[in-house]
């Protein structure tokens, strides 16, 4: 098959040899788990359970909040300790609402959810299966995933493609998911097929993962309209966008989602997750994560639940042979660095790697020589040194107006940079900028429409209190002028009842004189 060649990126030092070679392993489950409402893109999950409860293994403990986010359910079984903030694995180490659940060892399952047959169920029962599953993109994005199988309902799609690039260095959990479990993630591609109503699926695995390649070509033979395809080892051939590129010789407009080009990317590992929950009704409660690193004693794949701290994933691996440079939730290009290890394991996190001081390639910044290797490498054809400028002097919309937005900060820049200069640092400054600039703006939109409300609130209030005052004037004038009209009738009737009286007196005097004479 015809690949495409994109432009820029990088050859970092794989290291995957830490840990590739190694089997995944089941993590036993904890005494303690940490299990935050925030897992994924979107609006965070709303608990359903308190303090005291007992949950079962794969009951729902936090439901999905509005269309884009997703549930969360129990690892295990055991009591609800406590609903409240627990620190996060989150670079700032800040708390973020968790639910806190003390296990019992007994790992009890709850009522599952029933069995689809994929070959009968039809696209919406799959995508809606996927979404009571609580499944997110597994590579790292977090994004829901069946918000991205509804995507054939508003867009002509005609291909599936399946990213199991991994091109992160150390990164070796969907390399070991793909060797170890390739019809599991066969038959997950084939359901999201059918969910997005495509025939075409391409599974793009890089050429430096020969096994994965060789079982994955096994275990597709037999399925129509799927492909197994290895592309080249460059970073970062994992992005979506880049991944199609090389795949179609298509390249998605700016602004736009592969799916306008009739494209939809999900990972290996998210394939996995869907056929457990499609076929045996499991909720995604655990998950695949790389443990490497210079710093680990024994690097390896282990399956942990979510909501288990880093310290106790280490300490599983030997702890480490010194303390580490830097601690980091992902890969060292695109990974966070996490700021507490009591922080737990999320369903994005592919991988903790624990990096010793060389490893950070951690250098003094020095001033830009205006060399051109960032912009060189940048795969999204952007000039980083000049976005890193405008935003270093605050002007936020002339770096929009460059490309910061397309930024995919995958880090590309910072590696070539001779002066070690953060420029990603910059560019994830910037687009916060731009994310608080937008809320505020929202913020001042919602107050003046909510003043504008309030005026127009109050003139209705004035003006019914106008008609009101207006209608008593009106019923008041009308009973006084009732009130005058039957006082001058009872008037009326009085004299008309004393004129005959006055008009008889004077006959009755002539009577009295004809009376008087005779």
């Amino acid at each position: 098959m015809k690949l495409f060649k994109i432009r820029g990126g990088v050859h970092p030092e794989g290291r995957k040899r830490l840990s590739a070679h190694k089997e995944i392993e089941i993590l036993p489950v904890p005494d303690l788990l940490h299990i935050p409402f925030r897992q994924h893109v979107g609006e965070p999950a709303e608990p359903v359970v308190q303090r005291g409860d007992r949950v079962l293994k794969g009951q729902v403990i936090a439901k999905a909040k509005g269309p884009v986010s997703a549930p969360v359910h129990a690892p295990t079984s055991g009591r609800v300790l406590a609903v409240g903030a627990f620190t996060a694995p989150h670079p700032s180490g800040l708390p973020a609402r968790t639910i806190h659940i003390l296990t019992d060892g007994k790992d009890e399952w709850g009522e599952r959810m029933p069995v689809l047959d994929p070959d009968t169920a039809s696209p919406a029962e799959l995508a809606q299966r996927v979404a009571d599953a609580g499944i997110v993109g597994m590579g790292g994005a977090a994004f829901p995933s069946s918000v991205k199988l509804n995507l054939g309902e508003r867009y002509k799609l005609h291909t599936l493609v399946i990213n199991g690039a991994e091109c992160e260095p150390y990164l070796t959990c969907d390399d070991r998911v793909m060797r170890e479990r390739p019809e599991q993630a066969i038959d997950g591609c084939r359901i999201m097929a059918k969910a997005l109503g495509v025939e075409k699926v391409m599974i793009a695995i890089e050429t430096n993962k020969p096994e994965a390649i060789e079982t994955m070509t096994a275990a597709a033979r037999n399925v129509a309209g799927m492909t197994v395809i290895g592309v080249p080892t460059r970073y970062p051939m994992g992005s979506e966008k880049h991944l199609v590129q090389t795949l179609t010789g298509k390249e998605t407009p700016s602004g736009c989602l592969t799916a306008d080009i009739g494209v939809v990317v999900h990972n290996v590992a998210t394939a996995c997750a869907v056929n457990e929950a499609v076929r045996r009704g499991k909720p995604l409660i655990s998950r695949v994560v790389t443990i490497s690193g210079g710093a680990i004693a024994k690097p390896r794949n282990i399956q942990v639940p979510i909501g288990v701290s880093i310290e106790s994933v280490l300490e599983y691996c030997g702890g480490t042979t010194e303390k580490p440079a830097r601690l980091m939730m992902g890969g060292p290009m695109m990974g966070q660095p996490v700021a507490d290890p009591r922080s737990p394991m999320v369903k994005g996190c592919n991988g903790i790697l624990a990096l010793t001081l060389e490893e950070t390639r951690q250098r003094p910044a020095s001033a830009c020589i205006r060399c051109g290797s960032c912009v060189q490498v940048c795969p999204c054809g952007l000039v980083p040194l000049d976005m890193a400028a405008r935003i270093r002097n605050e002007e936020i919309d002339s770096a929009v107006e460059i490309g910061l937005t397309e930024c995919l900060s995958c880090g590309s820049c910072n590696y070539v940079c001779p002066a070690h200069l953060p420029l990603v640092q910059y560019f994830n400054y910037g687009k916060g900028r731009i994310k608080a600039i937008a809320a505020e703006k929202r913020k001042q939109e919602e107050t003046k429409r909510l003043a504008e409300a309030r005026i127009v609130r109050l003139e209705e209030q004035m003006r019914a209190k106008k008609a009101m005052l207006a209608k008593r004037k009106a019923e008041a004038e009308a009973r006084a002028k009732a009130k005058a009209e039957a006082e001058a009738a009872a008037a009326g009737n009085e004299n008309a009842e004393a004129a005959p009286k006055s008009e008889a007196k004077p006959a009755s005097n002539d009577n009295e004189k004809e009376e008087a004479q005779a």
